[in-house]
């Protein structure tokens, strides 16, 4: 098992905690959060995405693995947001194999980040990325930042970075909220291309909810991403469900995104 901390800074829009303090009602209350047109979006339909073989330490065919998973996503969401009625545009892709800034940021412990300006998922492809890539991690990982795709093309993303938060307690539970439903957005995807992954049983599905379990930041400062158990059970809450309604993170209960 290849496990990730998940500690990492919060970063939202033009809005700091001193400039907000007076204009922010707990909870939630924005409409483009709580009741977004994807929550009403209706059934994901099921599809294929079968897998390429990856051997260990091989950047070229991780490449390869993740933007056929990519194109996967693309092909899925693009087809359900336009039933929905609602406009699309297709997430890129691209790799490192070393940490640089990226998208104004400095890029820190994380394995992967999802730019809303270039609305592109940058990949950082190292050695505890691709030492034993057969398991699930890398197919999910794409779909969860694919996830934040979804949440800019649907305003969920332009609505977080804008909206209003006391103190920065409430900061980090918003960046759970967003995070925890990007992982839920990711189990929804996989969970309808899982007949078409030919070689993958419920073991596999149980050893990617293990990884999930322990990369939580239940030790870290800023805690941006949520209690490994939360990470667990939005993964599988979106493996289980038939819609994106089920990923409505923003009015659950905040011991749910905690």
């Amino acid at each position: 098992m290849r496990l990730f901390a998940l500690c990492a800074t919060v970063t939202v829009g033009l809005l700091s905690a001193s400039t907000s303090a007076h204009a922010v009602t707990y909870p939630i209350r924005d409409h483009v959060l709580t009741a977004n047109k994807l929550y009403s979006s209706g059934i994901f339909h099921t599809s294929r995405c079968p897998e390429r073989k990856i051997p260990p330490n091989n950047i070229t065919l991780a490449k390869r693995y993740m933007t056929s998973v990519l194109g996967c996503l693309n092909a899925s969401w693009g087809a359900h947001i336009k039933r929905a009625g609602l406009p699309f545009t297709p997430a890129k892709i691209g790799f490192i194999t070393k940490p640089h800034k990226y998208c104004g940021l400095p890029w820190g412990q994380i394995v992967a980040r999802y730019c809303a300006a270039e609305g592109r998922m940058l990949v950082l492809l190292k050695n505890s990325l691709l030492g034993d890539p057969s398991d699930l991690f890398l197919f999910q990982l794409t779909a969860h930042e694919y996830g934040h795709h979804v949440q800019k093309i649907t305003g969920i993303r332009d609505a977080y970075d804008h909206h209003p938060y006391r103190n920065k307690s409430e900061l980090q539970e918003q960046s759970r909220r967003k995070e925890l439903q990007a992982e839920c957005l990711s189990g929804l995807f996989v969970g309808s291309v899982w007949a078409s992954l030919d070689e993958r049983g419920e073991e596999d599905w149980k050893a990617l909810l293990k990884v999930a379990r322990n990369s939580g930041d239940e030790g870290c400062k800023v805690r941006s991403h949520g209690k490994g158990r939360n990470i667990a059970a939005w993964l599988n809450k979106g493996f289980r469900a038939s819609s994106p309604a089920a990923c409505n993170t923003w009015t659950a209960p905040s011991a749910k995104v905690s």
